[in-house]
């Protein structure tokens, strides 16, 4: 495998959430989401991935089971989800939501979703 140069532009749409993928290897993927009012997502897990999540622009909360609400972040915060944890999120703040996703992951197991699907990636 070889570097993965990348570069994100911000997508200029009316979409309530964009996901735009910066690299991907057998271990590690990254994206930025876009989220607008009405882009949250809904509760679930990942069954072998850890996330990390950063916020460059915008504030988020994330919430697990029973809506339990299990950080509130603003610009440069971040949490770590481990896999098999649920939980979902939701923009909070009065700009749009501008979110780094990074997942690792085993690659000799097959990660799952485990709840409803989400947006539709685009290409960064």
């Amino acid at each position: 495998m070889e570097p993965q140069q990348f570069n994100y532009r911000r997508p200029e749409n009316d979409r309530s959430k964009n996901l735009t993928i910066l690299c991907k290897t057998d271990r590690l993927s990254a994206d930025v989401q876009l989220v607008k009012e009405g882009g949250e997502n809904k509760l679930h897990s990942h069954t072998v991935s850890d996330g990390f999540f950063m916020v460059l622009e915008g504030a988020v909360k994330f919430y697990g089971e029973g809506d339990v609400v299990l950080a509130e972040l603003a610009a440069r915060e971040g949490i770590v989800i481990p896999h098999g944890f649920k939980y979902w999120f939701e923009s909070s703040g009065p700009e749009p939501l501008e979110i780094l996703h990074v997942a690792a992951q085993d690659p000799s197991i097959m990660d799952v979703r485990v709840g409803p699907s989400r947006a539709q990636p685009s290409v960064g």
